[in-house]
């Protein structure tokens, strides 16, 4: 503002600002200048550079540097530049991306597929398309973020029904006489923990809703059979395959609605041809034999870790402790930085308050010298008075 003075909004906006960092939760996005887990992270306030080992990356396959799947990028980006200049119905729509939405559909088993620059897109997309003319949503609880966001752009009548609650699900389902969807992460993005996804499909098949799933973090599973029950697949390229963006998958007429309805695939720029040649490729490493050892390699190092920390069993590459206090989350965060160890904090409002916790991600391309450093860094967390594993007390928000 000229003049001297501070406006209403520059006046608001500081005061929302010092709430923020008064309640201890000031965030900021930190430089890290690395290709796969290790590299060079800019502290915070700017200082020197510390060469840290990351385990918070959602890269869990290392697909993002596969040769393969940089050739991949490399290749789309010779052939058509960097941007598609446009939205897929006008005219950014390559022969790249149909391509990509024919392989996807085939590795869902689905009639059709249709990619969206981020998965947050396609969850608007899916939710604010079908949930319309008086449909009734039932939501877990802890659902992420797109998908409360996508309710909202809906305006659809919404039930949240409590984690995991089949029973509670079935009873609101009764209640209501139109059509219903349900909507839920396969893989909870905080807590790591699967959805009951047999007891979800029996129950939207007896009671005819369509069920949609999130199925960004399900690298390891759960999976479907895309027959047994009316259900769109929600995913993204950006976790399982290295790259960005999110598609939906299911029968061909729901992704033509999605495709002539969907505000956030209409109005919004394809994404560039690299990421989706990245996609391409690295799904086909991921259909091939390399993709199965990748895989399997990724579920023993999860056994390892969960075992280290109490949470035998324990399926996905999200690996949650629990601190409690958002003091004791960060500290033990810092901790950890001090060995070479990137394992965030995280905190409300991402999680309940009384639940922050480190969430450690690991991925396939994690060397056992790096897990080894992550295992004796657990050693003495894991041993303090307070420390257990999720007790599935997430939220419905990611980090």
């Amino acid at each position: 503002m000229t003049g001297g003075g501070t406006s209403v909004w520059e006046a608001w906006v500081d005061d929302a600002c010092t709430q923020v960092a008064t309640a201890g939760r000031w965030r900021a996005p930190r430089s890290f200048d690395a290709r796969g887990h290790d590299g060079l992270l800019m502290d915070d306030p700017p200082g020197p550079a510390r060469t840290v080992v990351s385990f918070a990356s959602n890269d869990y396959l290392g697909l993002s540097t596969h040769p393969a799947v940089v050739e991949g990028a490399r290749e789309a980006l010779e052939r058509w530049g960097a941007g598609s200049g446009a939205s897929r119905l006008i005219t950014g729509s390559r022969p790249v991306h149909h391509q990509l939405e024919e392989a996807l559909a085939a590795w869902k088993g689905t009639e059709a597929a249709v990619v969206l620059p981020t998965g947050f897109a396609a969850n608007l997309s899916v939710l604010s398309v079908f949930a319309a003319d008086r449909t009734v949503v039932h939501s877990d609880e802890r659902n992420h973020a797109s998908i409360i966001d996508g309710c909202r752009l809906a305006r659809a009548d919404v039930r949240i029904y409590p984690h995991g609650d089949l029973d509670r699900l079935d009873a609101s389902l009764a209640e209501v006489a139109g059509r219903s969807i349900i909507v839920s992460d396969t893989v909870f993005s905080m807590d790591g923990d699967q959805c009951d996804l047999p007891g979800l499909v029996e129950i939207a098949g007896r009671h005819g809703a369509l069920l949609v799933l999130d199925e960004a973090h399900a690298v390891l599973g759960p999976h479907l059979d895309p027959t047994a029950v009316d259900v769109l697949q929600v995913g993204t390229v950006s976790k399982t395959l290295g790259s960005l963006g999110g598609f939906i998958a299911g029968p061909r007429r729901f992704v033509d609605l999605l495709v002539n309805r969907g505000r956030p695939y209409i109005f919004t720029t394809a994404p560039s041809p690299a990421d989706a040649g990245a996609a391409l490729a690295a799904l086909k490493v991921l259909r091939s034999d390399e993709g199965v050892e990748l895989r399997a390699r990724l579920a023993r190092l999860v056994a390892r870790v969960a075992g280290a920390v109490g949470a035998e069993g324990h399926a996905s590459p999200i690996v949650p402790v629990i601190l409690g206090g958002e003091a004791e989350a960060v500290a033990a965060s810092a901790k950890l930085l001090e060995q070479g160890l990137w394992v965030p904090a995280i905190r409300p409002p991402t999680v309940a308050p009384g639940t922050s916790r480190l969430r450690i991600t690991l991925s396939a391309t994690h060397t056992d010298e790096q897990v080894d450093r992550l295992m004796a860094g657990l050693a003495g967390l894991v041993a303090e008075p307070g420390v257990h594993r999720a007790d599935r007390q997430g939220t419905d928000s990611a980090a």
